[in-house]
């Protein structure tokens, strides 16, 4: 975005054209809502809508997922040089791949290109939306394998694609994308809900056009040249602040910055930093970052630009829509052949959701800004059909969930518990929905009390979910901070690590059901038998932060999710129990019933 801009900007109008932009993304996202019907995007929010600039540079977006908006770009820059001339109005293009911009195969993103009224030939802005979509085939139901090897084990992978052509619905093609191709991998199914996925993407080609029309308005109310004009001043607006927030940063702290932190396989994330205070820029170097994994913790070059743009705008105090002059300062450079650079069929679920996390904490941790939050989405998946082991393929669904953690403490806030941190902005499901949709039962949601760690300013408390499944089912969990904790600073106390607790059911066809040597008579009568006349105990099996597991009608899984680590050293035991006082009363004033289901009750008694 380099077009040249005339003069000083009209303050006024830049605020005014800064939140115009904003709503056409927001309307955008109303519309996908309202639109589409899977739980994940109508309920989760899982989903992102922006607008970008003729040349792909993110203009602005509403505050939807910050691991899309950074990444998006991406996607549609690389759609522009593959397809160049070839686009036409009324064309829509749909796209997921990690090499063409995507951030994990679940992530479809729709890209529409906008035309001039006066100049059919010309382009003049791309609206774009992703969302996330609970199955689009791969080894295991949800999409989100944590065993995962490659990236064809985790579902449909779409470079690039017109799923409408000049006004006309492909329809066959995108089910040769979706159903067929996926399934002729080993293991492999297509999409398992096809219905919900197809109907979900004619939200988003709804939501897109739905911009169109806000464009076009706000071009026909001050002309192309003016709205133009202040799109390039946004972005340099944006660019100066981050300028501003370099040079400061450098005064404070100096101009080399250095941090790493650690995946759970201790594979490293490692940056430095180097400030040039005159220019107000910076390099940002992840030289020292591990090698690509056999796993699925590799991050596209999208995520990591991404994780960097969130961090650089979180960081600026001042309010400004994100946008791509936030990374103009900043040279970002990646070692080839590193987990952070995967080769194009490496397995990427979790680097989206996963690895970013632990980017973002090493980035903010070498800025000293805040201590760690709870560094993990706790992906829980888990749904039915597909192909069976004689190769027949059966309809089926699949549910996916990102779970709440605490947020770090930072130099005068304590952290916040029970809250999606960072890269994610997604909400939970209500439990009504997931109790009434799927065959589950939630026995507890609440705070993980005492999870945070400890400091001056305490760090948020994480979660615990406990699920009970009422047949016989197959899930996941894909997860991180079971191994190394959340980081606390200026000698503030870690957070808690995560946990994922299998409370199995002992079964005849499992064979752990008690034999007769467990029932040798013991020493006391009375016990043995107490032990006949009740039922067998439970298990309690830890299954780790990566797991499927084959859950058997009753069995359920609890998960502990991490806190946020603590900021600073307490003096005194006093100065401790006054912070646990702050904190308590904070968490008890600042609750309140959130979720769809209050929403639309919100709406309903507003007629």
């Amino acid at each position: 975005m380099s077009a040249p801009t005339k003069g000083t900007p009209d303050p006024i109008l830049l605020t005014l054209f800064a939140n115009r932009f904003m709503s056409v993304a927001e309307a955008m996202g109303r519309a996908l809502q309202q639109t589409s019907i899977s739980t994940n995007i109508k309920e989760r929010l899982d989903y992102s809508c922006a607008l970008f600039a003729p040349d792909g540079d993110l203009v602005a977006n509403a505050p939807f997922i910050p691991i899309h908006l950074g990444s998006m770009s991406f996607a549609v820059k690389y759609q522009m040089n593959l397809l160049g001339k070839d686009l036409k109005n009324g064309d829509v293009i749909m796209t997921n791949s990690p090499r063409a911009g995507g951030s994990h195969l679940p992530d479809i993103t729709i890209i529409t290109p906008v035309f001039s009224q006066d100049q059919p030939d010309k382009i003049i802005f791309f609206t774009a939306s992703r969302g996330h979509h609970a199955d689009i085939g791969g080894i295991l139901p949800g999409s989100m394998p944590p065993t995962s090897v490659n990236i064809f084990e985790e579902g449909a992978e779409i470079v690039s694609f017109k799923i409408v052509k000049e006004g006309v619905f492909d329809r066959d093609g995108m089910l040769d994308y979706l159903v067929e191709r996926p399934a002729k991998y080993p293991g492999c199914s297509g999409c398992r809900n096809i219905r919900d996925v197809e109907s979900d993407l004619k939200a988003q080609i709804a939501a897109n056009h739905k911009g169109i029309g806000l464009i076009h308005a706000l071009i026909g109310e001050y002309s192309l040249e003016t709205v133009q004009e202040y799109m390039y001043h946004i972005r340099n607006n944006a660019e100066q602040s981050v300028r501003n927030l370099l040079r400061d940063v450098a005064k404070r702290r100096g101009a080399k910055l250095s941090a790493r932190d650690y995946l759970d396989d201790g594979s490293p994330i490692q940056v430095q930093v180097s400030i040039n205070e005159e220019e107000g820029s910076a390099v940002i170097d992840f030289e020292g970052t591990g090698p690509e994994l056999r796993g699925n913790l590799n991050a596209p070059i999208s995520v990591v630009h991404s994780a960097v743009i969130y961090c650089m705008r979180a960081m600026l105090d001042v309010d400004i829509p994100l946008n791509a002059g936030c990374l103009v300062p900043i040279e970002i450079k990646i070692p080839e052949d590193s987990l952070l650079s995967p080769s194009h069929t490496a397995a990427v679920c979790g680097g989206n959701v996963l690895t970013s996390q632990r980017i973002v904490d090493v980035v903010l941790k070498a800025f000293n800004a805040a201590a760690a939050s709870q560094g993990c989405c706790n992906n829980l998946t888990f749904g039915q059909g597909g192909k069976d082991k004689d190769g027949v393929v059966k309809e089926g669904w699949g549910y996916y969930e990102t779970i709440a953690g605490g947020s770090g403490a930072g130099p005068g806030w304590h952290g916040t518990s029970g809250v999606h941190v960072h890269i994610t902005n997604t909400r939970i499901g209500d439990v009504e929905i997931l109790e009434r949709r799927y065959p589950v039962l939630v026995h507890e949601f609440s705070i993980r009390e005492g999870s945070g760690g400890k400091g001056k300013w305490n760090g948020g408390c994480g979660v615990v979910r406990d699920l009970e499944f009422l047949e016989e089912i197959r899930v996941s969990i894909l997860s991180e901070r079971r191994a190394h904790a959340p980081y606390g600073l200026e000698g503030g106390q870690p957070g808690e690590r995560g946990r994922n607790i299998w409370i199995k059911l002992p079964r005849e066809q499992d064979g752990d059901l008690p034999d007769a040597a467990d029932d040798l008579l013991p020493a006391n009568p009375s016990i043995h038998k107490d032990r006949k006349s009740s039922p067998p105990k439970p298990r309690i099996i830890n299954v780790g932060g990566k797991a499927t597991i084959l859950m058997g009608k009753g069995d359920r899984l609890v998960i502990n999710t991490p806190g946020g680590g603590g900021w600073g050293a307490l003096d005194s035991e006093e100065a401790r129990e006054e912070a646990d006082r702050e904190r308590d009363e904070r968490i008890k004033h600042e609750w309140s019933a959130r979720g769809s289901l209050v929403e639309r009750a919100k709406v309903q008694s507003s007629f």
